[in-house]
């Protein structure tokens, strides 16, 4: 996958313009980005080609939004959503080139609370939740809308609250029917990621 130069300029700005730099650059961590790439990879063979209006929850920096519109996806819209009101402007500068075509935004909200239409759902922030709030994000989102979901086991970390002991752990915990699912090694953890929808009641 190649990443637009003009958008990687605007990371850049983002890095540069951010009251936290360093918090700012975690985004770019190689774990974090390599596990936005491997959603953008996969997505394509489980969602239709029409025009996908698409939304991130736990959008953080917006750096999954900005690989999403590099990637083979058709996008339409996508709407990011983080509880962390700094994230809000950074987010909006690493997508300022889809911004200005009024194909993204960044809200500030909570999850579990934030109740829109999307043909796909992404929460790579599943171990920042507890299973009661996943369980009320879920009940909101839209029964046909493709899901992805990312969690991890880097229990250590002080704000995992809801790790994954391995990939089958994860699925139990997700409630969706997947029909994908996989993990990913990195240096301190093992990323866990599952495609589906909602189970039918």
């Amino acid at each position: 996958m190649k990443v637009d130069i003009e958008d990687v300029l605007f990371w850049m700005d983002a890095i540069r313009n951010s009251d936290d730099r360093y918090r700012t650059l975690e985004s770019f961590w190689k774990g974090q980005v390599r596990s936005k790439v491997w959603i953008a990879e996969q997505l394509p063979a489980f969602v239709p080609v029409t025009p996908l209006n698409i939304i991130i929850y736990g959008g953080w920096n917006g750096v999954l939004s900005s690989i999403l519109f590099n990637s083979k996806l058709n996008i339409e819209h996508i709407t990011s959503v983080d509880i962390d009101p700094a994230c809000e402007e950074i987010a909006r500068t690493v997508n300022k080139r889809q911004e200005m075509l009024d194909k993204f935004n960044a809200v500030t909200h909570d999850m579990c609370k934030y109740i829109a239409g999307a043909d796909v759902v992404i929460n790579t922030s599943c171990e920042h939740i507890t299973q009661e709030q996943y369980n009320e994000w879920l009940d909101n989102q839209p029964d046909d809308a493709v899901i992805v979901l990312q969690s991890n086991n880097y229990f250590e970390h002080e704000e995992h609250i809801r790790c994954s002991i391995d990939l089958n752990d994860f699925t139990k915990m997700s409630n969706i029917e997947p029909f994908y699912r996989g993990s990913m090694d990195t240096p301190k953890y093992e990323r866990y990621m599952l495609i589906g929808r909602k189970e039918r009641v």
